[in-house]
């Protein structure tokens, strides 16, 4: 279950970068909500889940799937770059993380 909780939280850091992204692009007070809630939800979820996984990998995983789907969402949602060697080094990530619980 920690590794389900660890997924969670990185949907809230997403989240949460999404959030600023909007807020930035129109700024008031309400816009701050979403981003205080997938943020307080994110460290929730990473606190659940390093109940049972060790901190070094719980973090490494959280950010670098976090990482990773900022820049999907970003991709997909903002227009930036999708350029190959971007693909290429989004994968090294996500294929960090994948090692990082293969060998926990």
């Amino acid at each position: 279950m920690a590794w389900v909780f660890l997924v969670i939280a990185s949907f809230g850091e997403i989240f949460g970068v999404m959030s600023i992204n909007f807020y930035l692009r129109q700024k008031s007070i309400i816009r701050i909500l979403p981003i205080v809630i997938s943020f307080a939800g994110g460290f929730l979820f990473l606190s659940l889940a390093m109940r049972d996984i060790p901190l070094g990998t719980a973090y490494a995983v959280w950010t670098g799937l976090g990482a990773a789907g900022a820049v999907l969402m970003g991709i997909l949602f903002f227009n930036e770059s999708a350029g190959w060697k971007r693909i290429a080094f989004l994968l090294c990530i996500i294929a960090g993380a994948v090692g990082l619980k293969a060998i926990e």
